[in-house]
């Protein structure tokens, strides 16, 4: 199938543009963008900047995709965003560009953006995020698969979101947030393990016992961090479980600490 470009929208001629791809009224395409098969860019949307989509993207009413960096250390040039396949930006969200020349930011594929998120540059997003509406992370912000962050949530610069975790709503997040736990608060803490959202992602009920009984040793035993670590070691109920390596590899590189 051919594009569907409609008359009032603007289209820069250098743009690449794939197959059934439909640009709506007033909607804006740079130069610099390449936009994959199958998307649709809605009305007075704007996709600029060195911006590559993939197939399948739906960018809605008054999102920019693209934008400039807010870091003031930007000294120019064309760093680029990265964008995988059938991602959902509605309507308001913003994802920018990142800071240096020949950087990018990366979003993964099947994420959801709602109204008024914002991705700042330099992140790295993997798949199947869901960010409610108002939700914003900082630069540099790395977010591992299947994460949830709520309505209104800050996410500081440089914190790591570990997989299948949720940060909830109205939460100021500081620190990292290990794989599989539930972080609530101003400022935000692991206050449990995010057992809905490991349910409905199909874990077993021994995976989520072995979840379990980590957040129980690093976070309410009489163990301090380095202790818990050690000793989880130790716990046979535990041992073996992948869900083990990935929390304790997760905690010992955080640069930031783990809330």
């Amino acid at each position: 199938m051919g594009v569907d470009i409609h008359t009032s929208a603007i289209v820069d001629p250098k743009a690449e543009i794939g197959e059934n791809v439909v640009v709506d009224a007033f909607a804006m395409v740079g130069p610099h963008a390449s936009i994959g098969d199958n998307c649709r860019i809605f009305h007075h949307a704007t996709v600029e900047g060195r911006v590559t989509l993939g197939s399948g993207n739906l960018i809605h009413s008054y999102s920019l995709i693209g934008g400039l960096t807010h870091d003031l250390k930007y000294q120019g040039g064309e760093p680029g965003l990265e964008i995988g396949d059938n991602n959902i930006f509605r309507e308001y969200v913003t994802a920018h560009v990142a800071t240096e020349e020949d950087d990018v930011t990366v979003i993964g594929s099947n994420n959801v953006f709602l109204a008024y998120s914002h991705v700042a540059h330099d992140c790295q997003v993997g798949d199947h995020l869901v960010m409610s509406s108002h939700s914003a992370l900082g630069g540099h912000v790395v977010v591992q698969d299947h994460v949830n962050v709520g309505w209104n949530a800050g996410v500081h610069q440089f914190c790591r979101l570990g997989k299948h975790c949720m940060v909830s709503a109205c939460s100021k997040l500081v620190q990292d947030v290990p794989p599989y736990m539930l972080a609530d608060g101003f400022p935000a803490e692991v206050r449990s393990i995010n057992k809905i959202g490991m349910e409905r992602n199909g874990f077993s009920n021994d995976e989520i016992d072995a979840v379990r009984g980590v957040f129980k040793k690093i976070y309410k035993s009489d163990f301090n961090r380095s202790q818990a670590l050690a000793n989880l070691s130790e716990d046979q109920n535990i041992v073996g479980k992948p869900v083990l390596n990935e929390i304790v590899d997760f905690i010992q590189n955080s640069g930031r600490g783990v809330a």
